[in-house]
């Protein structure tokens, strides 16, 4: 599971943001609160975190100072501003600690959820590092063990878990649908589908997606908005920041792209 901190000073925000974090990524987060600085940076020296969800304006240590000591510690940490205020200075700070994204409040589900996605993606990245290293620190007798014990289970898994998704991406197909289908638990689900695909769940079926969107927008006769619902998202709007996050730009913008490509291949 990720661990993820919320860090505000308002109760109610955080029982917000918290809430609506456990709805869209159902037992895949361990969420832990703090209401100041102080205790986000305890809680991060405890829980080693994968996200942090730092407000600024927070007695004591603010969320910048906070983002401070936590990147200092720390590269992998991906670290989301979430916050009322939209000022310039703060936004330099923001860059000078590397932050994933400055998320104004209120934010959007949407939004949120996309940079969440984002954030879990780079904790995947960071943890295939790190299992890379170690796997290259162990004697080569230990690799063919733990092949000869994993492998066939993990293929078996993976194909099943691949068709699933072939055959239900273009519906609103849940991380708890393919667990049920596997008669797994949420929890275990997502530590095997890590162990087939070297990433979350989320990521897995986002990129899927993608590429399915890819096909599609190469014919100029499918509208995008058509586009969005044939691979599964029903809001055009959050397909697009999707769509953009994946790829650096927007469903039209690549439409044009590859249009573009093909005049010139027709030269």
């Amino acid at each position: 599971m990720y661990r993820v901190l919320v860090a505000d000073d308002e109760p109610i925000e955080r029982m917000v943001v918290t809430k609506k974090l456990q709805k869209y990524f159902p037992g895949q987060l361990e969420v832990f609160q703090a209401a100041n600085g102080r205790e986000a940076v305890e809680i991060f020296r405890r829980e080693g975190l994968d996200i942090a969800l730092l407000d600024i304006e927070m007695p004591g240590i603010n969320g910048l100072k906070a983002a401070e000591i936590i990147r200092g510690e720390s590269r992998d940490v991906s670290i989301i501003f979430l916050t009322a205020f939209d000022e310039f200075s703060y936004a330099k700070r923001a860059i000078s600690v590397k932050a994933l994204d400055y998320i104004l409040k209120p934010a959007e589900d949407g939004e949120l959820q996309a940079v969440i996605e984002e954030a879990m993606q780079l904790a995947d990245q960071a943890f295939q590092g790190k299992s890379a290293k170690e796997w290259e620190e162990k004697s080569p007798p230990e690799h063919f063990a733990e092949e000869g014990q994993e492998i066939t289970r993990i293929r078996v898994a993976a194909e099943k878990i691949r068709s699933y998704i072939e055959a239900h991406y273009r519906e609103d197909v849940s991380l708890q649908d393919v667990a049920g289908m596997m008669d797994y638990s949420d929890a275990y689900f997502c530590k095997i589908f890590k162990q087939c695909f070297q990433k979350s769940f989320i990521m897995y079926l986002s990129e899927f997606r993608v590429e399915k969107a890819k096909e599609l927008l190469e014919d100029t006769m499918v509208n995008i908005k058509d586009v969005s619902s044939s691979v599964g998202y029903r809001d055009s709007n959050y397909f697009a920041k999707v769509f953009k996050r994946m790829t650096g730009c927007t469903p039209s913008d690549y439409r044009f792209k590859v249009l573009q490509n093909k005049k010139q291949d027709g030269k």
